[in-house]
């Protein structure tokens, strides 16, 4: 399947972004998100389309201290020649040195640091998109980063701010650019917002307006290739960071590398729109197929690839006409012999069924009011209390 979807996307040069000494084919980023961009997703995402792409979000106290599971999470597969890491973390000390530490054993070409989890346990120990409106403190974070990191981009990602009434994205981004960083990328929702409504794309707009020395990325709401091109055109952002709407969809980084070479003028539209990603049944399990089998080798475990797998499948199956007994029957396999078995039983042939696959997927929730540390808003200084309560937030959470 993924050839066939992916062919027309490898026939062009793409329009380049620079992050740094990094030269992009496209435009284009995957998000990190907990659970989901492990080194499995990322392989199966490039072998359809081309961009950087991003590692779970690991805490920088957890890699420092070298847990199993950090440890695991940093692990790029040999095909992965720009191993991209992303980093959330409260202490500009411990920042540094988990930096250090990445630099050192040459275990990074490029780190990302995350300043937009709106996860209420993050938020409510000040951590994740609460943490710029500690102005002083984002801006320490970043410089030890930035300084740890040498010749390695550093590049951040953040929020619009807590809510509407603070606002905190262009001073830390002002902040940030000063610091060194390489890009910054705005998902155009406060923490209060969480993942609901409509992103604010007009946030993005005036960033860019604002940040004039690196690269802008805009995030939300990305949930096709028209999206994209619509958000850079409207926004003038200089590329894109899709994170739910690929759920389900690895494809679609094949119809974004070939959306941004049509738009540069390097593809002809007619060549595109034969091979915009419109997958049969049989495609689609195909792909289930790969993407457990890329998990097995990345856990080194059948089972657990087979379990982990189940939480994807829904995203895949959206608006095809799979019942519930064989979404059920998936969900007790554990091993690749009997899922082949239970897909099998699908009619491969089955079309896409268009309008029905499309469209926002994932966690959406709904506005709720942020929760964070004691009187936090009282002040855009970090008061002595409240390091207390940092201390305490590199919990592992999805971000931003």
């Amino acid at each position: 399947m993924t050839s066939s979807l992916a062919t027309a996307s490898q026939t062009a040069p793409a329009p380049k972004l620079s992050i740094g000494p990094i030269e992009l084919d496209v435009p284009v980023v995957l998000a990190p998100m907990a659970g989901i961009t492990n080194t499995a997703y990322r392989r199966l995402c490039r072998e359809y389309g081309a961009g950087l792409y991003v590692s779970e979000m690991i805490t920088s106290r957890a890699l420092v201290e070298r847990t199993p599971e950090s440890m695991r999470l940093i692990r790029h597969h040999p095909s992965e020649t720009l191993r991209s890491i992303q980093l959330y973390g409260v202490d500009p000390a411990t920042m540094r040195q988990a930096v250090t530490m990445l630099v050192d054993e040459d275990l990074a070409d490029h780190i990302d640091m995350n300043f937009g989890c709106p996860v209420a346990k993050v938020t409510r120990k000040g951590g994740g998109s609460a943490l710029p409106w500690k102005l002083g403190l984002f801006r320490q974070i970043v410089e030890e980063a930035v300084d740890a990191a040498g010749d390695i981009p550093v590049t951040v990602k953040m929020r619009k701010g807590i809510d509407d009434d603070h606002l905190t994205y262009l001073e830390a981004a002002k902040a940030a650019e000063g610091a060194g960083v390489k890009s910054i990328a705005l998902h155009a929702r406060t923490a209060a917002d969480f993942y609901s409504g409509q992103a604010d794309w007009s946030a993005i707009a005036t960033l860019k307006e604002t940040i004039t020395s690196i690269p802008v990325l805009g995030n939300g709401d990305i949930w096709s290739a028209d999206d994209a091109i619509r958000m850079v055109d409207e926004t003038g952002c200089d590329g894109v960071v899709v994170g739910r709407g690929c759920l389900g969809r690895p494809w679609l980084f094949g119809d974004l590398a070939d959306a941004f070479r049509v738009r540069s003028g390097e593809l002809d539209p007619s060549v595109a729109s034969a091979s915009r990603a419109a997958p049969t049944l049989g495609q689609v399990a195909s792909a289930i197929r790969r993407h457990t089998e890329l998990l097995s080798e990345f856990f080194d475990d059948e089972d657990r690839a087979c379990r982990d797998i189940r939480k994807h499948v829904a995203w895949y199956f959206k608006g095809y006409p799979v019942g519930h007994e064989v979404r059920a029957s998936l969900s007790m396999v554990s091993s690749l012999a009997e899922m082949d078995d239970v897909l099998a039983t699908l009619d491969g042939s089955l079309p896409y069924p268009g309008i029905d696959a499309e469209g926002p997927r994932g966690r959406a929730g709904s506005p709720k009011r942020p929760s964070l540390p004691d009187k936090w808003l009282d002040s855009r200084e970090l008061a002595m209390p409240e390091r207390a309560e940092l201390a305490s937030a590199e919990l592992h959470h999805s971000g931003g």
